[in-house]
């Protein structure tokens, strides 16, 4: 009966499926595709030079029981992902909707300056200059200047501070992810809701937001949360671009730098293995972003 309907529907709106074909190969050859030969070769040992052999779950279980740098870089990238995607979604949010009532083109020049890192390409290389470990290192300079250290700091070669640094500056990379997403969203409420809300007993902004934008706006809410899903488990080039590929004592290594020190351009040239670690990471985003949207639908209620 629903596949009779389904039928229908897609008959009667045959012009506008038409319309999808372009957009569907494209996706389907590009992202389908290379999951699904990804998903098949880590259960292999390839190396471009010779044909897949089928290798069961060794991969697998070389990745959890003997390959102490995948550890380190899991554990590193749960760190990054647990402090930056929450941190970065929510002032995304605040920001957006603190500027929400603002007249238009200052909104927009709000707009600007948040989202514009995001999309600066290499801007966040500026940060080589901060954390720079001589005396010509912004950062060194102001300590020194404030009497704080006596000799500049190897920011950028000691292990300690490796995550922190990655973490400011992809929280300065990553604002402007969900941002776009949310003021348009805010941009799309219905002011009569408001006032609706206001005679039903609706008293103050908290509950406007929580009982009306938000559920509102979950569309753009969901969205939001997937691209900051991918962003935050996602992080390579901040870390191979400040810290080196590979960082010192690999305190920088996280599971997408890991994934390309076997794949293709790499020295050794593991495509089963690094197969393995991106199904993994795969299904950890798959993971990730299920239980946050089963809390976004939650909202309002």
């Amino acid at each position: 009966m629903r596949k009779a309907s389904l039928l229908k529907e897609i008959k009667s709106k045959k012009v506008y499926y038409s319309m999808l074909i372009p957009f569907m190969l494209l996706f389907i050859t590009f992202t389908v595709l290379p999951v699904v030969i990804s998903f098949f070769l880590s259960f292999s040992t390839f190396d471009m030079l010779n044909p897949p052999r089928f290798a069961g779950l060794n991969n697998y279980i070389s990745l959890f029981l003997h390959d102490d740098e995948f550890l380190i870089a899991l554990r590193n990238t749960f760190v990054l992902a647990i402090i930056v995607g929450p941190i970065s979604y929510f002032a995304s949010f605040i920001f957006a909707w603190l500027i929400n009532e603002l007249p238009r083109k200052v909104r927009w020049l709000f707009t600007i300056i948040f989202y514009a890192p995001s999309i600066s390409g290499s801007a966040f290389l500026l940060w080589i200059l901060i954390f720079s470990g001589d005396y010509y290192g912004y950062l060194n300079g102001f300590l020194i200047n404030l009497n704080i250290i006596s000799e500049p700091i190897q920011w950028l070669r000691t292990p300690k501070y490796a995550l922190p640094i990655i973490i400011i500056v992809q929280l300065w990379l990553s604002l402007g992810v969900s941002f776009l997403s949310f003021v348009a969203g805010l941009q799309t409420v219905d002011t009569v809701l408001y006032e609706a809300a206001a005679i039903d007993g609706i008293k103050n902004r908290w509950q406007e937001l929580w009982y009306i934008t938000l559920p509102q706006m979950k569309p753009q809410l969901m969205f939001g949360a997937l691209m900051q899903i991918t962003s935050s488990f996602g992080i390579a080039s901040v870390s191979t671009a400040l810290l080196g590929f590979p960082s010192v004592e690999y305190s920088g290594h996280t599971i997408v730098t890991h994934m390309m020190d076997f794949g293709p351009g790499s020295q050794r040239l593991e495509l089963g293995y690094a197969s393995a670690i991106a199904t993994i990471l795969f299904f950890i985003m798959i993971i990730a972003n299920t239980l946050v949207q089963k809390v976004i639908r939650r909202v309002g209620t």
